[in-house]
């Protein structure tokens, strides 16, 4: 079974398929035909997703405008609203960033904890953005995101920056996603349609981006989010130190995976300059890639390709660039709550080495971590912590103490 990883990619991944050759069509017509006041604020096209300019005045979480979510195959027993929120960039500014708000029909929302789930990688292309993957059902991480639903908790899920019919997403980019993790929450907890408590004990749940993500998100709390309850951290498949994950990849598999890292470093960053390095055949790829590229085409179109057809230099490798990788890398500050981390063995896209170090840093800050590890590979590890991880959520906000194994 182990040996059959390729088939199980395909298996698994086939839902992303569909959505990358349907979702333009379905991101244009996710809300319904005659839209009104219930359905939220608009626009009700793809300019929903495109930032007002200049911003306006606000705090980070204040939602800018809202509409109404299918919520895909939860639509009948959960209500959903696709949102635009602000929230803070890699350096520190402003920016407005999209994602969807779920709230099981039944939960109070007076008292629904709000767990923030950070997706995987998405892709690059418009299309792929989380929020409308939701809307329409094709969302690979469904089975987390339903269980969340099905415990009867809110939960906020951000698309990450720049997703937005010219896409500019900052992949990878801690110091970008962490905020719109906590962002996501704060804008849940201050959607009107919604009803959530700004007192809610909050989770924040991710694996691989998701994982970095979330993880990041814990250690920003603190000091970005001082006010909010927050009651635990789930992060699995964890890129940790962007520099051994990343480069690790040319010549292999994921080597999309590093490609689209090298664009989202390159959005955050103006002054790394991408462009300036790359030849035309990485020009025309990486233009390719951020114009069709879902999950799937980054781990099957772009699978096995080499860095060196793609540049002029090894200008990623250029003090510029490796100070912003190592600006990004976790395990610097450490979480103040509880934080089960996990691992796949056989990971081949975020390498396990460098998520081991992580845990044992996070360990000698004083994190009370909780680690596991599976005997899989990156792919299954979406699905295989999803059991361990809604346990580990239940008992961080019914109050029981974790218990850490450092």
């Amino acid at each position: 079974m182990r040996n059959s990883f390729p088939r199980r990619i395909l298996l698994i991944l086939s839902a992303v398929v569909l959505a990358a050759s349907g979702t333009v069509a379905a991101v244009s017509t996710a809300a319904p035909a005659v839209a009104g006041p219930a359905d939220g604020t608009g626009p009700f096209d793809d300019s929903f997703y495109v930032p007002p300019s200049p911003l306006p005045e606000g705090k980070p979480g204040d939602v800018l405008r809202w509409r109404v979510s299918k919520a895909g195959p939860r639509k009948a027993d959960v209500q959903a609203w696709q949102v635009m929120y602000l929230s803070t960039n890699a350096l520190g500014k402003p920016d407005a960033v999209t994602g969807t708000v779920l709230l099981p029909r039944g939960a109070d929302p007076k008292t629904a904890p709000v767990v923030a789930f950070a997706p995987g990688t998405s892709g690059p292309a418009f299309n792929c953005a989380p929020s409308s993957m939701i809307n329409m059902g094709a969302f690979y991480e469904q089975s987390g995101l339903d269980d969340l639903l099905d415990a009867g908790y809110a939960v906020a899920v951000t698309d990450y920056e720049g997703y937005q019919p010219d896409p500019k997403t900052t992949y990878v980019v801690g110091k970008s996603e962490g905020p719109a993790v906590i962002d996501s929450v704060r804008a849940a907890q201050r959607l009107t349609a919604a009803g959530l408590s700004p007192d809610s004990k909050v989770v924040f749940r991710g694996y691989s981006q998701g994982g970095g993500a979330a993880a990041w998100a814990g250690q920003l709390q603190p000091t970005y989010a001082p006010e909010m309850k927050l009651a635990g951290v789930a992060a699995g498949g964890i890129p940790g130190d962007l520099v051994q994950v990343t480069l690790q990849l040319d010549g292999k598999f994921g080597f999309g995976v590093f490609a689209y890292a090298l664009i989202g470093l390159d959005r955050a960053y103006p002054e790394l300059k991408l462009d300036s390095f790359l030849s035309d055949n990485g020009r025309a790829k990486l233009a390719e890639m951020q114009k069709s590229a879902c999950t799937f085409e980054l781990l099957t179109t772009y699978a096995n390709q080499k860095i060196a057809d793609y540049t002029t230099s090894a200008g990623y490798i250029q003090p510029a660039w490796v100070a912003r990788l190592n600006e990004n890398k976790l395990g610097g500050s450490p979480i103040k709550v509880p934080l089960f981390d996990y691992h796949a063995t056989k990971d081949q896209l975020v390498q396990f080495a460098q998520a081991d170090a992580l845990h044992k840093a996070y360990c000698s800050a004083g994190v009370q971590v909780t680690w596991k590890t599976y005997e899989t590979d990156h792919i299954t590890g979406v699905y295989d912590g999803n059991a361990d991880v809604l346990a580990f959520i239940k008992d961080r906000l019914a109050g029981k103490p974790a218990t850490s194994n450092c």
